[in-house]
């Protein structure tokens, strides 16, 4: 009978490491990918798009694929492992080339190879990222546990991700965006660290490999077959709830990442210095909801405790913006203003992690919940799922920034002191609506689903007494 395991520090911090792999990966991607392909190396904005649309046609398939092949492949190595090792060189060097072009390639000669590398640098992390995040399910059932693995992850990620963003722009750039030979040594030390990150997670849960989930036994399958069996397994009444609060929640975050700058500059007037403070203060964050996660989880349950949280935050975010709205805060330029909104950022931003880690943690409790519904685990197939709409929702958020950029009447490269009184309060009004918007449908979303700890542990009674039925033999009685 299989006994309910809970893992230790190392191995949570293991796991949690290759966070930190997803973290550099997607914080290049989202904030300088664009950037650095259109205004240092000349490729047309509309083509670096396209590229990331054809990419984005490529997860479609390519995540689902991989989550489905994990789940039933039998190796030595188990299901996930094979997956991750064989990523490993690959997702680095890949990650490189991205940043180092050849020599002589400019402008539109550049697409092809950007479109290649965006793909190979996707691909790779499919094939590391959806079956490594599927092994919080495997690792332990534990409710609790689960939280603990999950928010070990999250603020890997968010701390990989921030401390290679400041490497770049505090130290590779020396203050010029057109240092190429930082951009290049940038990718050099980024793929350098993705390497370490996944091979961390890689080897640090190696020796659990024992005792992880077997996979189901041989069986005939077709492409029909394979495709119901997907259908079936995502047609989880909770996984839809979560599915689509992920989309929700992405957007809201599209929208603040794409519109923070705006906000920061141009409705209160910071720094560049002050800017980059805000910044610094995302450490705290990620320190202060590997704590606030499981402490929510354990005495609310992930259900509650993600939709009291989301509450917290999307009253939090914009609230600054609504009280200078309403002139109800100190005036630009104030070192009193600043404080406000720095403990604001602070403590908001670590309710957002806080939320990423409880909804995660709630992906892998599903699993146990779909095997009682299809007598199959398919945790590649519920995390690859989430794996795609959170590529798919940043596209949305900052379509929905671009839009309230668009109706305040803010053009690129604006000094932020010749901006308009009325188009600086359009982009609070815009940046507030859309916040409280995208995250009361997500809180909606996230309302329907069904699984507490409760609900969990009796999914986990009914899995041993079937194990138990099943070790005894056919005709046998409970």
């Amino acid at each position: 009978m299989t006994t309910r395991r809970t893992p230790g520090l190392a191995t949570r911090i293991a796991f949690g490491v290759g966070g930190a792999a997803e973290g550099i990966k997607n914080n290049g991607f989202d904030y300088f990918l664009l950037f650095f392909y259109s205004q240092i190396l000349g490729v047309p904005a509309h083509l670096v798009g396209l590229v990331l649309i054809l990419a984005l046609i490529v997860d479609a398939v390519s995540d689902p694929v991989v989550g489905y092949w994990s789940d039933n492949l039998r190796t030595p190595f188990g299901r996930r492992h094979p997956f991750m090792y064989g990523a490993l060189i690959p997702v680095a060097v890949a990650y490189f080339l991205t940043w180092n072009p050849p020599d002589g390639l400019a402008g539109s000669a550049l697409f092809p190879w950007l479109l290649a590398m965006t793909i190979l640098v996707r691909l790779g992390f499919t094939f590391y990222e959806v079956p490594s995040t599927a092994l919080a399910a495997e690792l332990t059932q534990d409710y609790d546990a689960r939280t603990s693995l999950m928010s070990f992850r999250y603020f890997f990620a968010w701390f990989g991700g921030l401390s290679v963003q400041i490497l770049l722009l505090w130290f590779l750039l020396q203050d010029d965006f057109t240092n190429l030979a930082g951009w290049n040594t940038y990718g050099l030390m980024a793929a350098g660290l993705i390497f370490l990150a996944v091979l961390i997670c890689a080897g640090g849960t190696h020796r659990h490999i024992p005792h992880l989930k077997a996979p189901p036994a041989p069986r005939n399958l077709t492409i029909t077959k394979i495709f119901g069996e997907i259908v079936e397994t995502v047609s989880n009444r909770s996984f839809r709830a979560l599915f689509l609060a992920t989309l929700f929640g992405l957007i809201a975050t599209g929208i603040s990442a794409t519109l923070n700058q705006y906000i920061n500059s141009i409705f209160w007037g910071f720094s560049p210095k002050q800017i980059a403070g805000l910044t610094m203060g995302v450490y705290l964050s990620a320190v202060l909801a590997l704590i606030v996660a499981p402490m929510a989880g354990r005495l609310f349950g992930k259900k509650r405790g993600a939709i009291g949280i989301g509450l917290l935050a999307f009253t939090l975010a914009p609230a600054p913006v609504i009280l200078r709205l309403f002139g109800l805060l100190p005036p630009n330029g104030t070192e009193l203003l600043y404080i406000i909104v720095l403990c604001v950022t602070v403590f908001d931003v670590a309710l957002i992690i806080a939320y990423q880690m409880l909804a995660a943690s709630m992906v892998a409790d599903i699993v146990e919940d779909s095997e009682i519904q299809t007598g199959r685990r398919s945790e590649g197939i519920f995390f690859a799922g989430i794996s795609f709409i959170r590529k798919l929702s940043q596209g949305a958020g900052v379509l929905t920034a671009s839009l309230v950029l668009s109706v305040a009447g803010i053009v690129a490269g604006a000094a932020p002191d010749l901006v308009a009184e009325d188009s600086t309060r359009m982009l609070g009004i815009g940046y507030a609506s859309g916040l409280l918007v995208s995250w009361t449908l997500m809180l909606v979303c996230i309302s329907f689903y069904r699984i507490s700890r409760e609900s969990h542990e009796a999914n986990l009674s009914q899995l041993r007494a079937l194990e138990s039925s099943e070790e005894m033999g056919p005709g046998s009685s409970l």
